[in-house]
């Protein structure tokens, strides 16, 4: 039976401002890079745990048409795409001093909630992403 998630999937508009993102600014390391000739396989993970990656896909052939991924960049732009992260921290507030700091922008500050301290941001490209402090 099922026994993991290996890979997860959003899309983004430019694999090389996503690498930009994920890794220069998040912190991330690329899993792979992989020309495979009719796409870009790109996927990132949390340093030291590549048996979870992220697939970071451009939308368009050999998925999908080009007039269906003309229409999935504009809801990924939106926002409405359903692209979502959340990512786990030991500190929110210090991990977004820490980004903030290297130019992500917040749309929700650090705020304390039942479960946790969390916090949003959205990528480049609409997705949004949250970093969550669990409560101990």
């Amino acid at each position: 039976m099922l026994n993991a998630i290996t890979h997860s999937q959003i899309y983004v508009l430019d694999q090389d401002q996503a690498l930009d993102f994920y890794v220069g600014k998040l912190g991330l390391e690329v899993s792979a890079d992989v020309d495979m000739g009719f796409m870009r396989w790109l996927t990132v993970s949390i340093p030291g745990h590549p048996e979870r990656q992220i697939l970071l896909e451009k939308p368009g052939p050999p998925a999908m048409s080009d007039e269906t991924a003309q229409q999935v960049r504009e809801l990924v732009t939106k926002g409405v795409m359903g692209g979502h992260l959340i990512f786990s921290t030991d500190d929110c507030r210090k991990t977004y001093e820490t980004l903030l700091g290297r130019g992500v922008e917040f749309t929700e500050e650090p705020t304390d909630r039942p479960y946790g301290t969390d916090c949003g941001l959205r990528d480049p490209f609409g997705n949004h992403i949250r970093l969550t402090q669990p409560k101990a």
